[in-house]
Order: C-alpha cells, then sequence, then structure tokens
C-alpha cells in the first residue's frame, strides 16, 4: 500500500514517528546513514578525454582518417608536401570538438533537476522547530509548509490550513492543487490526484501544513524521473545514420576499386611502384574529403538561422532530424495554451457576456453579443467582487503574485475599468474568511459607498446553497427553484467546455465579525476562466496538417480540460480517441498500442506514460518530437528523437534535457523549425549527390584510363596530389553554397520522408553514376585530344583534363541547385553564394596553371586559348548530363501519410 492510501495515524506508525515531537537528532542521523542523504545521485561523468576519444568511432571519420594517412605517405614517397593530409586531419579534429562539446552540453539534465531542490528546510527535531539542510531530511521528519516554499521531500501530509500547491511543472496540472490532510484514498490515484500529499521541488502558493517524509532523494517522484533521464539513452539521429551507412558503401568501395585497379595494374606488367600509387590516387578518389566539413558547416549555419526564428538548437544534428519529424507530441499546458488563466465568460441569471484578450494583460473588453456591455448594477457588483475578494497582486502582463485564479480576475475587473490601484483604499478590507477545501468558499469584507459589506465567491454548487437571495437587475429578490436550476445549468455547460466556474454572492455586514457572514447570501453571478489556447497555435497546426505531421497532446490536466482545448485547436480528429492515463493502465501491449495510434489527446500523463506513448511511436516507424515546459516532461523530452522546451516559461531541467529551446514558448515556431531542417536536409541531399557523384567521375576516369590504357599512352590521368585539391578546394566550395540554397515552394507541402528512406537510395545513385559517367567521359575525352596535339606533354594532357574536370564540376553546381527543376526555369544565378563559390574557385585554379610555382608543385602546364577552350567546352557535358537526370526523377512512394487522415 502506498502511503497516500492510508490514514496519517498508519503512516505515523509505519515511519514510526511522532507528529508531536518528531525525530530525535540521532534518529535523523541513523536514517540518513540506512536510506542515504536526501539529494539526486550523480552518476559518474566520462572525462573529456575519453568524450573526444569516443569522436573518432565514426565510420566516415575513420575513412576520413585512412585518407590523411594515404595523403601523408604519398606526400612522404613522392617528396612532396603535407599540407594535404593535415588539412584532412584539421577537419576531423574539429568534428571532434565539435562533438565533445554537444556532449557536455547534452549532460547537464541531472544536474539542473538537483538545482531544484530548496537548500533549507523548517522540521521538528527533538519536540523543537528547526532549520536543516535538505539533504539531511530523513524518513519520518515532521517538515513544515509555508507560503513561497519549495518543498523539500515527498510528504504525506498531516495538516493543511489552505494549502495550495502549484504542481504545474510535475504534473502539468494548470492551476495550484488543493490539498487536504484529512483525505484518504482507498484505490490507486495518478499523482496529479493525490491531494493528501506533497511532492520534492513543487511550490506552495498559499496556505500552510506540515507532513511527514515518505521519499528521499532518488525515491522520491522527482527522483524517479532523474532515474528515467539517466536511464534514457540517446541514439543516433536519422542524418547519423545515414552518414554511417554511406561511410561504410565508401569504404567497401574503395578498398574493391583500389584492389582491382591493382590486380589490373599487374596483369598489365606496369611497374608495382606505380601501381601502388595509382590504387592510392584511386583511393583518394573515392573519399569525399570536403563531405564531413560541408555537413558540419550547413548544420551550424542553419543553427543560426533558426535562432532568428526563435529557436536555439543544442545540437547540428537535431537540424536535419527536425525536417524529418512526422509526429509532434505536445505538452498542452504553457505550450498550447499560454498558462496564465483568462476569464472569458460572466453571467447574471439574465445575460450572457463575452470577455475579449488573453493572458494577464489588461487589454480587452466586456461585450455582450459583439458590442461593448454598458454597466449596470448587477455587473458593477460582480466585477467589485472579483477584485476584492481577492489575494493576488498583478504586477505586470507577465508577472503575478498569488494564485493564478484570482490574478485572472484582477485582469476581468482592470478590463472594464477598475483601478485595481486604489482598490485597496477606497474599499478597505474589515475581515475576512479564508478559503479551504471544506467550504470551498472564501469571503472578504469591505466598506464600500459608507456601508459594510461581505463578498462571496467559490464553487458554484456550494455557493448556491448558501444563497436565499438573488440580485435581479439591481433588485433583491427571494430566489427560486427556477433560479438554482438554471445557475446550475450554466455552471455544467461552462465546465463541460473545460472552463473553470466560479460563483459570486454577497450580503450587508452590519457585525463585519459576525460568524454568519456565508449564510443568508445575496446571489450575484457567475466567471468562467481557462488557460487559453494560444492565438498562433491553431495556425501552426493546421501547416502541421497539410505538411504531413502529426500532432498529439499528451498532458498530466484532466481529460475534459484536455479534450476541450484540444477540440478548439483542430487536435481532436473524428473517430480519433482522448485517452486518460487511468483508462489504458490495465491494457495489454497490443491494446496499448493500437489505441495510441488512433490516439489524439493523452490525458492525466505521468512521466512513464510519456516515454511509453514515444516508444510506441519510434517503434512504428515515427519520427518524434515532444515539446514541453516542465519536469515531467523532461524524460520525455530525451527520450524523443528531437526534444522541445519553452525557453520562457520551460524549467531549467526541461532546457537541459531537450534538443531545442523556444525562445518565444510559441508553439509555431516547431512549424518554422521543421521547415527549416526541411530546407537543410533537402540541401544536404543536394551537395552530398554533386560530391558523391565527383568522387564516381573521379574514380570511372582512372579505372577506365587503366583500362584503355593504350588510348592514354599509358598515363594515369590525375595524381593524388589533383584529386585532393579537387575534392577539398574544387568541390568543397561549391557544396557549401549548394548548403545556402533557398527553400523550393513544395517544401511544406510535400509529406515527411520516410525513416527508412536513405539519403542515397536506389534511383539516387542511378543518377549519380549517370553524372560521374558525364564527367569521366567529358575528362577522358579532353586528355585524349590533349595527346594529339603537336608537341604535347603528359603534363599538358593532365593540365587539359584536370581543368575540365574542375570547370565540369563548376558548372554542374548550378545544375544541382534543384533535383527536379530545370535551371532555366529557375532564377540561373539567384544563389549568391554559388556565384562567388564558383568565381573563387576558378581563380583558384587559374593560379595553379598560370603561376609557375604552383603549376610546378602541382605538375601542371599553362594552357593555349585553344586548349583552354576545349578543356572549358567539354566541361559543359556533366551539366546536360545533371540536367538530363531530372527527367527520371523518381515520384517517392514511400512518404509518410497520417496526418490527414
Amino acid at each position: 500500500m502506498e502511503k497516500y492510501q492510508g490514514s496519517i495515524e498508519q503512516t505515523l506508525m509505519d515511519l514510526n514517528t511522532d507528529s508531536k515531537r518528531g525525530l530525535t537528532a540521532a534518529e535523523a542521523a541513523a536514517r540518513i546513514a540506512a536510506n542515504g542523504k536526501n539529494e539526486l545521485a550523480e552518476k559518474r561523468k566520462k572525462t573529456l578525454f575519453g568524450m573526444f576519444v569516443d569522436q573518432f568511432r565514426d565510420f566516415l571519420v575513420i575513412i576520413l582518417l585512412f585518407a590523411a594517412a594515404i595523403s601523408i605517405v604519398t606526400a612522404i614517397i613522392e617528396g612532396e608536401g603535407l599540407v594535404d593530409g593535415i588539412i584532412i586531419l584539421a577537419i576531423v579534429l574539429l568534428n571532434a570538438v565539435l562533438g565533445v562539446s554537444q556532449e557536455q552540453k547534452a549532460n547537464s539534465a541531472l544536474a539542473a533537476l538537483r538545482k531544484m531542490s530548496s537548500p533549507h528546510a523548517k522540521v521538528l527535531r527533538d519536540g523543537k522547530v528547526t532549520e536543516v539542510a535538505s539533504a539531511d531530511l530523513a524518513l519520518g521528519d515532521i517538515l513544515y509548509l509555508d507560503t513561497g516554499d519549495f518543498v523539500s521531500a515527498d510528504l504525506r501530509l498531516i495538516s493543511s490550513t489552505n494549502l495550495r500547491i502549484d504542481e504545474s511543472a510535475l504534473t502539468g496540472e494548470s492551476v495550484p492543487v488543493e490539498k487536504d490532510a484529512k483525505q484518504v484514498f482507498e484505490a490507486v490515484r495518478p499523482l496529479a490526484d493525490r491531494t493528501n500529499s506533497a511532492f520534492m521541488s513543487t511550490l506552495v502558493s498559499y496556505g500552510k501544513g506540515q507532513g511527514v517524509i515518505t521519499a528521499v532523494g532518488m525515491d522520491t517522484e522527482i527522483g524517479k524521473i532523474a532515474t528515467m533521464l539517466d536511464a534514457v539513452k540517446e541514439g543516433k539521429t536519422p542524418l547519423q545514420k545515414t552518414i554511417d551507412e554511406f561511410a561504410k558503401v565508401l569504404g567497401i568501395i574503395c578498398i574493391v576499386v583500389s584492389i582491382f585497379v591493382f590486380l589490373l595494374g599487374l596483369v598489365q606488367g606496369r611497374d608495382v611502384f606505380e601501381i601502388f600509387l595509382t590504387a592510392i590516387a584511386l583511393a583518394v578518389a573515392a573519399i569525399p574529403e570536403g563531405l564531413t566539413a560541408v555537413i558540419t558547416v550547413v548544420l551550424a549555419l542553419g543553427m543560426q538561422r533558426m535562432v532568428k526564428r526563435n529557436a536555439i538548437i543544442k545540437s547540428l544534428s537535431t537540424v536535419e532530424t527536425l525536417g524529418q519529424a512526422t509526429v509532434i507530441c505536445s505538452d498542452k499546458t504553457g505550450t498550447l495554451t499560454q498558462n496564465k488563466m483568462t476569464v472569458q465568460r460572466l453571467y447574471d441569471l439574465d445575460s450572457e457576456f463575452q470577455v475579449t484578450g488573453t493572458g494577464y494583460s489588461t487589454e480587452g473588453a466586456i461585450e455582450q453579443n459583439g458590442v461593448k456591455a454598458v454597466m449596470n448594477a448587477n455587473l458593477d457588483l460582480l466585477l467589485k467582487t472579483c477584485m476584492l475578494c481577492n489575494d493576488a497582486k498583478l504586477e505586470s502582463a507577465e508577472k503575478v503574485i498569488g494564485d493564478p485564479t484570482e490574478a485572472a480576475l484582477l485582469v476581468v475587473a482592470a478590463k472594464a475599468g477598475f483601478d485595481l490601484s486604489a482598490a485597496e483604499e477606497r474599499y478597505p478590507r474589515i475581515n475576512e474568511y479564508p478559503f479551504d477545501s471544506t467550504r470551498k468558499m472564501m469571503t472578504t469584507i469591505h466598506r464600500i459607498d459608507g456601508t459594510h459589506l461581505a463578498l462571496t465567491k467559490g464553487a458554484c454548487d456550494q455557493l448556491i446553497r448558501h444563497c436565499e437571495y438573488f440580485l435581479d437587475k439591481g433588485v433583491v429578490r427571494p430566489i427560486t427553484p427556477k433560479d438554482v436550476d438554471a445557475v446550475l445549468k450554466q455552471n455544467d455547460d461552462w465546465s463541460s467546455q473545460a472552463y473553470r466556474v466560479l460563483g459570486y454572492a454577497y450580503r450587508q455586514a452590519e457585525d463585519p465579525m459576525a460568524k454568519d457572514l456565508e449564510d443568508g447570501l445575496i446571489f450575484i453571478g457567475l466567471t468562467a476562466m481557462i488557460d487559453p489556447p494560444r492565438n498562433e497555435a491553431k495556425d501552426a497546426i493546421m501547416v502541421c496538417r497539410d505538411a504531413g505531421i502529426r500532432v498529439m497532446m499528451i498532458t498530466g490536466d484532466h481529460l475534459t480540460t484536455a479534450r476541450a482545448i484540444a477540440t478548439k485547436l483542430g487536435i481532436l480528429k473524428p473517430g480519433h480517441l482522448a485517452l486518460s492515463g487511468e483508462a489504458t493502465a490495465n491494457m495489454t501491449d497490443a491494446e496499448y498500442e493500437e489505441a495510441i495510434l488512433r490516439c489524439d489527446v493523452f490525458a492525466r500523463s505521468t512521466p512513464e506514460d510519456k516515454i511509453r506513448i514515444i516508444g510506441v511511436l519510434q517503434k512504428n516507424g515515427e519520427v518524434v518530437a515532444m515539446t514541453g515546459d516542465g519536469v515531467n516532461d523532461a524524460p520525455a523530452l530525451k527520450q524523443a528523437d528531437i526534444g522541445v522546451a519553452m525557453g520562457i516559461t520551460g524549467t531549467e531541467v526541461s532546457k537541459e534535457a531537450s534538443n531545442m529551446i523556444l525562445t518565444d514558448d510559441n508553439f509555431a515556431s516547431i512549424v518554422s523549425a521543421v521547415e527549416e531542417g526541411r530546407v537543410i536536409y533537402a540541401n544536404i541531399r543536394k551537395f552530398t549527390i554533386y560530391l558523391v557523384s565527383c568522387n564516381i567521375g573521379e574514380i570511372l576516369i582512372i579505372t577506365l584510363a587503366m583500362i584503355f590504357a593504350v588510348l592514354f599512352q599509358n598515363v594515369i590521368p590525375l595524381l593524388a596530389i589533383h584529386l585532393l585539391w579537387i575534392n577539398l578546394v574544387t568541390d568543397s566550395f561549391p557544396a557549401f553554397a549548394l548548403g545556402m540554397e533557398e527553400k523550393e515552394a513544395s517544401v511544406m507541402g510535400d509529406q515527411p520522408r520516410s525513416p527508412k528512406e536513405k539519403l542515397l537510395n536506389g534511383p539516387t545513385l542511378v543518377k549519380i553514376l549517370v553524372q560521374g559517367a558525364g564527367l569521366a567521359i567529358a575528362a577522358l575525352l579532353s586528355f585524349w585530344i590533349g595527346f594529339q596535339i603537336d608537341g604535347a606533354s603528359v603534363a599538358q594532357a593532365r593540365t587539359m583534363i584536370f581543368f575540365t574536370v574542375v570547370a565540369g564540376e563548376l558548372i554542374r553546381t548550378y545544375s544541382a541547385r534543384s533535383e527536379t527543376r530545370f535551371l532555366f526555369s529557375m532564377k540561373p544565378f539567384a544563389n549568391k553564394y554559388l556565384n562567388i563559390a564558383v568565381a573563387v574557385s576558378l581563380a583558384l585554379v587559374f593560379a595553379l596553371i598560370y603561376v609557375p610555382p604552383l603549376a610546378a608543385l602541382f605538375r601542371l602546364e599553362a594552357l593555349t586559348a585553344a586548349e583552354l577552350a576545349i578543356a572549358a567546352g567539354l566541361g559543359l557535358i556533366p551539366f546536360l548530363t545533371g540536367e538530363l537526370t531530372k527527367l527520371f526523377h523518381p515520384v517517392r512512394k514511400d512518404r509518410v501519410r497520417h496526418a490527414k487522415s
């Protein structure tokens, strides 16, 4: 049996403690020694060196290190400089440093969780109230709670006086929870419904109480979340998996082609050393040395662009993963809603009024049927009661002191023109009867216009029982059963729409200190308030649906509230389910999975529920983004493919556990981030196809030159130093520029790509081979022509093929700007970054050819104008081949389609 299921006496007996005396200092010390300190455990951290070494375990990094070694060996054998090998090593080291930086940030969630606990607490020890460090609390200690305190451990309350605790960060409950120490629950209750308990790291917003400590440290509810955070393992992102697969294929190609060429050379009777150098050149040609650097820089630039769109991305890989999101699991409170209670309806039996504006801003008005309402006696007294029977303070549109429900009542009074700052002086409070969970009412007595009035607010069904009269158009008359039915019907109607309804009444108070001022009341009216949806959330959800992204609401709040908000926002689709944690508790795994796949709203969820839901979705091939702002969201944020925290209202724990933080707490910013992620993935795909097709072309050049050696005087067309220059300089600059390509119009009209879809799938590989073949044909034709020119040397022929390869690859980058649209159907030179990259690359290659020391280093010779024109003209062939492949761009059939279903 859980502690909240037992009586106060039984709990004290089980914990062997005394509510009047507390523990002795010796007993507390013994229990701390036996059960551990009241703090969250910190696992042993990986050292910086360990994290650094881990960065070199990716297959592509290993291949790059291999390429660096080959480059250095070649340079030593041929007596050349080590610049190329050092550049490759620098790229690998840069990526390792970035990886360590990201891992350090990712491991800080538990540190933030530890900071949430209060450093000191008031306890009863040896019969005396004393203050001790929170870490030194023990099981069975009697803890005192007062307004403004953070709860330092998990408690079974033993006394409560008007006690309300803000548990929104832990459970998602949007308003402070009324606590009642006398409650006993026989059945199992969700965390949010355990009103006789208090939990570590929650905040006392009103009242006071005492409790006996039932759990400390990692055994508390917050400790269980810490355990889950520690247990969640972050897997590789889709891009990382794709790059790993690509690297393995690349490694196999590298080995196979090098062995083939080496064996072919032996068969042809070539010099072994020469064959070895050729095999090395092929290995270099097969590896796109600049790919990791280009991906890193493009993702980093994407992160910067997302900052301008109110999204801070904490890891480079998240940028691309966003574009693959198929489901967004969104918390309700503070994410889809404003987390600011707002009065939206007023009622006085004869009339219903609407209130405009949201949140704690006093901008807005009270309207009736679309026009500004005329103030009457009922409305005036209703709003005065909202303002005066109230303990909250409104400091600004962003900050309130006190209960959010009472803050909302101050705001509606201010919208009607009441001066909140002068209220206390103009209508002084003489006496009060604070709210308690038994009466469910609060009464304050004020001097108003020379007389004493008792103003009462409370739960409608309770308040109406104390009313004997009704204020009808400013005239007091006896209340009738018909009046009561009308009021209760209005209360039920609003409650079914997830509004929180309060009733208001008053009476004359000849004796302000009388004990019967809550009897014989005169009913005034009702208010209905709600934590309203964000204005922009509905539009953002529609955009998600058009983009094929399913939106689910997962919240700790009540099912009625969750369903109402989800319906307003368009999340809950016809025929789909709205479930609660209790409803799914006894489902089998198969039943649970089937329910979740048809569920749009999941209420009363626990941290365990959220992780289980995300697990089901991921098992079914979904890429899941989870949004949240509370401590209870942290494990799910870490489990999700993309964890999205709120920057303004989010707890530090949720921010540290997430991959992305929204600086404006705007659900719509997620849509912008998804769009940016899709653009980045499209651009990564463009420059990857471009780079790999260049490498395939280079492999074909050398392999075909070996096979048809007689046509080329048995000369290897390109040396390793040429291939490294092309891969690191000529190809990389334009690839960076392709990563800056603007979005195409259809980017948010497409369905999400399937998580199973590979970056380089079958049709794409065919396209790469065709484009590579176009480059090889142009290059070998240029090489052959070079030998046909009278007096041509090997160096001159190599220079021609070198320039043809460079020119062909640079011209083809313009075709690579789109996989589907022909260049001249777009603005051909709209990408200014590409124009600059091509100009710089051409300038550098001209320097290599026409600056004698550089030409000598690269074994090149100056070309005549005619030779240059021939080489450049042949460079158009790869461009034409690239445009030709667009005719056969496959229609993608493996898209995920469920958002509109």
